[in-house]
């Protein structure tokens, strides 16, 4: 089943870095297709031609005999996934033998991935608007940038984290190997890199910093930030959003420029 996934900048789309690290630390093969941002504005039209709710990620199946492709068999259209957890859910099915999630000999593991996969996706709303992706940038964040649901939301990933890496032994979240949970979580790895000081205010201690740097060092992260730190490519909207309000204040920018 050749896989087709399509992304946005690597700099700023935390939804578009989930299924594709998974996809390539389980070395399960794909095309990329980045397709960029219209600048200043969160609607874009231009993703319907790909995805019927004009969202990243998604992913196209394609049938494993070319031939099939653009016959007048339904069969040969491609299965189309147009959200992350579905994806995810997908390649569970697909490659059972691959550590998408724990495996099924360790259901309190593979619970608790799934609980943690299914919490990032739908939660941590102060998280993903007040410390947004940015991958090029460090901001540091003191005093009022702290505001009581950012300091909720990281209180609540470092418990989460020590929790998994405490029960299942590590060295990831479900044990010892990468899975989805990883995946799902790696968006706040970097956020964590790009705003100075929201680590410290996580809790967790050295297990967590630990785990951190161990996501850091992974041959599918240093990829990725390597690539967003080339994109040419700015997004003025969520610029502004990352380095202005109380307590922000901008110390490197990283990226290349035009």
């Amino acid at each position: 089943m050749p896989y087709h996934l399509y992304i946005t900048n690597k700099n700023y789309s935390s939804w578009s870095l989930r299924p594709w690290l998974l996809l390539r630390q389980l070395g399960i093969p794909f095309v990329e297709d980045l397709r960029p941002l219209i600048p200043g504005t969160y609607r874009q039209p231009q993703w319907l031609e790909f995805s019927p709710v004009a969202h990243v990620p998604c992913l196209h199946v394609f049938p494993d005999d070319p031939s099939e492709a653009g016959s007048d068999n339904p069969a040969a259209e491609p299965i189309i996934l147009w959200e992350s957890l579905a994806i995810v859910d997908f390649l569970a099915e697909t490659h059972p033998s691959l550590p998408v999630y724990p495996p099924l000999s360790n259901p309190a593991a593979r619970a608790w991935a799934r609980s943690a996969v299914a919490e990032m996706h739908a939660g941590f709303a102060a998280l993903r608007n007040e410390m947004g992706m940015n991958v090029g940038v460090r901001v540091e964040l003191s005093g009022g940038a702290f505001t009581p649901g950012l300091v909720a939301d990281l209180e609540r990933v470092g418990k989460l984290w020590g929790e998994g890496l405490g029960k299942f032994g590590g060295p990831f979240l479900a044990g010892k190997e990468f899975t989805a949970v990883d995946a799902f979580f790696a968006p706040v790895v970097l956020r964590l890199t790009t705003y100075l000081g929201a680590l410290e205010r996580m809790g967790g201690g050295e297990v967590v910093k630990g785990y951190v740097e161990r996501m850091r060092g992974l041959e599918g992260m240093r990829e990725w930030v390597a690539d967003a730190l080339k994109e040419t490519g700015r997004e003025p909207v969520h610029d502004a959003e990352s380095v202005e309000g109380e307590g922000r204040r901008l110390v490197e920018d990283l990226r290349v420029t035009a």
